[in-house]
């Protein structure tokens, strides 16, 4: 099979997927083996493949691939997960298109209709993952709602909830009105929004006043409409203002309802009027002070129904007026905050802003303009609401203790270390874990309510009827659970859990987790705990969390920015080994990466460097290697390369252990461009194209060894061009897919590496003076040696046909140089003098060389200058500074440069 003239991507990607996965590559038979296991975090039913999956999955195909060559039984477990919210919400806007809601069907109609999406609509990623080269083992793809994880979740929950560790509780939630749910407070996001601080008047009541007569107390809000659930002030025992009414009431305005005034250390004397007004069932921080105060969470008043509505609180203290309001103007309609701001306004009791204009008169605002910190549901995009209901909760902090244990001991190692400090602050900070959700679609929870209230958990109907009696009537809990709940699960459910199948003896814990920190507590934390739990050992031994691909300036990618990098149209312009490559090299440990297409282009320009490679040594009679060992060589430069070889893989085997994806993608980006491309390739050719046929054939031999180690060591990183180039080279027993990992069997010839690392800096240094004295490239020139010796002479004597034919030095000789222009160079210790008569017009190129000199050194004493003006520095956008002091690094080094070539010329 001979190589195309160009390198086309496209043209070989989907041919050696679609081979791969037909011939079962993903995973062979390997049992006999030593296992390897990933498992991938499952991306959504509804995604598509974004930046950041392209980042995480070419990470863990490295690894896969990698362990494979290696000879394990290497697993990579793949899977989606059935996204609850999100994948009802797709649903739901598609039965919307045909005037249709879900409320019109059952449920079980509905989430039918779900499962018909899923078949034919769902799981567009997984296609998409294929076209990346992710070597997943699709024979056993999973879903967190396939029979198999359905079980494992079922007995999770009741187990749990049997150990005591999962309980149901009335307490407050993020409650999403627009998808009529609770979420976690890990799918809540916090943007800061325009908005307003009110001051009301409560009244004292019994005609009760402040040491300095004032008849009611000052309260603020950013939400006026929750004084309509309010049951208490609280003001800081020990404000000298407040502690003569502690325990005395108020008489609220508009309901007319009598609270106390409580004395709770939530309530900052230095803020504001150092009293704080309490609804416990809509406020998080009053909750806790209505706990401290003695109400019970079934005590607290609610006036929200799900939609955010008003509705009537349990003492029916609400006026007509608000009954069905929204909490605040929506569709542009006046809702309960604003008719609550109009009737105290009226009524007297609310306390104007006052402010100056612009000519300095005094003007009288309802409020003061405030930036809130506001918090968003992720997926329904509208203020969440702390909402008082009945949930179920995980004892998380107990769970979190076995978790942090292992950590702590060692029994899971987090990579880079760094985040260790942010796993512990959250799971020694741990809350409950909410883990019911009020949808259709997901795990129903496996619990049943008699008439009374009373709670049965079994893993069917069946069973909680058992538990209950035959005449008892049952009705099951309408929630599901949490999304992440089930994904917690997905090291040792995936593998077969309950059951003890030969997988999970096999491959759990698993080995490695590669995961995006920004789901650390959504997921990895999760897994540690439930597998720990159930398992009784950690559910992997390593956790690397990589950083985020931002937009080229570093900003975060969001589509409103319009600065979203979509991977797939990476891979149509470049490939997708391109993009992978760009990912391993850019994975710095604890940084994000910064997407950069020009970086993507010059890695497609890499592997076309490597095709063009294998095209000359295919032109040239070189083919595939036919022993995993170095063969025999007495050449140096065939010498060196091995060695070469043996480095290379040793820095790559350490970067891979070590997690290192950049410092492995640029130890065989630059073994291969800069060693073999560069320069062995063309070492070689005075050799293959000279007399001495057994030179010739060793060459051959040895080149043919070196290109295939290099297309196996890249393979994890560009797995297509290197299975196109392996087979390409000759005929093989089997894809390099299941190819042996390098095993040179070689030591480093230091004697062959100094001559020829010599030779090579020689060379260099030589082509270096013609380009800064004008002269070109291809002029043949004669060297004359200064302070060498017996030892250089025999090495110039075997390395002349290099010399000569790639460095262009066509006589060397150890006599002093003639009178005239000389350029000089030195390595090693010796000085190799070049005469310049007839290569370079001296004078001329003096007066050019001293012209470039003094406008680099001019420009080098502006930045200086610039960067020693403190006003400069401290003023300037930091950008600005490290610029300036980068160009001054860059003229100073241009600057030295052209001196050292003035210097040449004697």
């Amino acid at each position: 099979m001979t190589l195309d003239k160009n390198f086309d991507p496209a043209a070989i990607e989907a041919r050696w997927y679609e081979h791969w996965e037909t011939k079962g590559l993903f995973r062979p038979e390997r049992d006999d083996r030593e296992p390897f296991t990933i498992v991938n975090p499952p991306p959504n039913v509804t995604g598509s493949l974004h930046i950041g999956h392209a980042l995480d999955n070419t990470l863990q195909d490295i690894v896969i691939r990698h362990e494979r060559m290696k000879g394990k039984d290497a697993l990579w477990v793949v899977g989606m997960d059935h996204a609850g919210i999100a994948t009802q919400m797709v649903v739901e806007r598609q039965m919307n298109e045909r005037q249709e809601k879900r409320t019109d069907f059952t449920r079980e109609e509905f989430v039918e209709k779900v499962w018909a999406w899923k078949e034919e609509s769902g799981g567009t990623i997984t296609g998409q993952l294929r076209r990346l080269g992710c070597s997943m083992d699709w024979s056993n793809e999973r879903f967190t709602m396939d029979e198999g994880m359905n079980e494992a979740v079922l007995k999770v929950f009741v187990d749990l909830y049997n150990d005591g560790l999962i309980y149901r509780d009335k307490r407050l939630v993020n409650w999403d009105p627009a998808l009529k749910t609770a979420i976690s407070d890990l799918e809540v996001e916090t943007t800061d929004t325009k908005g307003s601080f009110w001051h009301f008047k409560y009244p004292l009541a019994d005609g009760v006043t402040l040491d300095n007569g004032q008849d009611y107390i000052e309260v603020a809000t950013t939400r006026p409409e929750t004084m309509l659930a309010d049951m208490a002030v609280a003001v800081h025992p020990s404000d000298d203002r407040y502690k003569s009414v502690i325990g005395k009431e108020i008489l609220q305005p508009i309901t007319g309802r009598r609270f106390k005034i409580v004395a709770d250390e939530h309530a900052d004397p230095e803020l504001g009027s150092g009293a704080v007004k309490i609804t416990p069932g809509h406020d998080f921080n009053d909750f806790e002070v209505g706990k401290r105060a003695g109400f019970a969470a079934g005590e607290m008043l609610n006036m929200l129904d799900c939609e955010a509505n008003v509705c009537q609180t349990a003492d029916g203290l609400v006026p007509d007026e608000y009954i069905g309001l929204h909490r605040f103007k929506k569709d542009g309609i006046n809702g309960a905050r604003e008719l609550v701001v109009q009737r105290l306004k009226e009524q007297g009791f609310l306390i104007p802003h006052v402010s100056k204009n612009k000519d300095g008169e005094t003007v009288e605002h309802d409020a003061e303009p405030r930036t809130i910190a506001t918090p968003f549901g992720d997926r329904g995009g509208v203020v969440i609401e702390p909402w008082l209901t009945d949930q179920w909760y995980v004892d998380a902090e107990t769970l979190a203790q076995p978790a942090i244990k292992a950590v702590r001991d060692g029994d899971i190692e987090i990579v880079p270390k760094t985040w260790e400090k942010t796993y512990f602050n959250w799971m020694e900070n741990i809350q409950p874990w909410c883990v019911s959700r009020q949808l259709w679609w997901g795990h129903r929870i496996p619990a049943w309510f008699d008439e009374n209230g009373k709670i049965y958990v079994a893993m069917d109907e069946a069973s909680a009827q058992a538990q209950a009696g035959a005449d008892v009537v049952l009705t099951r809990d309408p929630d599901v659970l949490d999304t992440w709940f089930s994904s917690a699960l997905w090291p040792f459910g995936t593998l077969g859990w309950p059951e003890k199948t030969k997988d999970l003896e096999r491959h759990y814990p698993n080995d490695l987790l590669i995961s995006g920190f920004d789901i650390l507590f959504f997921w990895d934390a999760r897994m540690a705990m439930q597998g720990i739990q159930f398992m009784k050992e950690v559910p992997w031994k390593r956790l690397y969390l990589h950083g985020l691909v931002r937009a080229e300036d570093g900003s975060k990618m969001s589509k409103s920015k319009g600065n979203v990098v979509d991977p797939l149209g990476l891979i149509d312009q470049y490939g997708a080994d391109a993009l992978r490559f760009f990912m391993a090299a850019m994975e710095s440990q604890g940084r994000d990466i910064k997407m950069d297409d020009k970086r993507v282009e010059g890695y497609r320009n890499f592997a076309t460097k490597l095709w063009n490679a294998s095209r000359f040594c295919e032109v040239n009679g070189i083919g595939a290697s036919k022993t995993l060992a170095a063969p025999e060589a007495t050449l140096p430069v065939n010498r060196w390369i091995i060695s070469e070889v043996v480095e290379t893989q040793g820095a790559l085997d350490k970067a891979l252990a070590d997690l290192r994806f950049d410092a492995a993608a640029n130890t065989i980006y630059h073994f291969t461009w800069d060693r073999f491309c560069d320069w062995y390739l063309e070492l070689i050719k005075p050799v293959l194209q000279g007399e001495d046929a057994n030179s010739a054939d060793e060459t051959r031999i040895v080149a043919g060894w070196v290109l295939d180690q290099i297309i196996v060591m890249l393979h994890p990183f560009m797995p297509f061009i290197t299975e196109e180039l392996w087979h390409s080279m000759g005929d093989r027993e089997y894809d390099l897919i299941v190819a042996k990992w390098p095993e040179p069997k070689a030591d480093i010839d230091k004697e062959a590496k100094a001559e020829v690392d010599w030779l090579i800096r020689l060379i260099s240094a030589t082509r270096t003076a013609k380009v800064e004295l004008n002269i070109p490239p291809g002029t043949k020139m004669s060297a004359h040696v200064r302070d060498g010796d017996d030892a250089l002479a025999e090495r110039i004597q075997r390395q002349s046909s290099a010399l000569n034919r790639v460095g262009r030095l066509e006589s060397f000789s150890f006599d002093a140089a003639p009178e005239g222009a000389t350029a000089q160079i030195v390595v090693d210790g010796a000085t190799y003098v070049l005469p310049l008569a007839g290569a370079v017009d001296f004078a001329a190129e003096k007066a050019r060389l001293t012209k470039a000199l003094e406008a680099s050194q001019k420009e080098a004493k502006s930045l200086s200058g610039r960067l020693g003006n403190a006003n400069f520095v401290e003023k300037a956008k930091p950008e600005a500074v490290e610029k300036a002091r980068s160009d001054l690094s860059d003229k100073e080094a241009e600057a030295e440069r052209l001196q050292a070539a003035i210097d040449r010329l004697g």
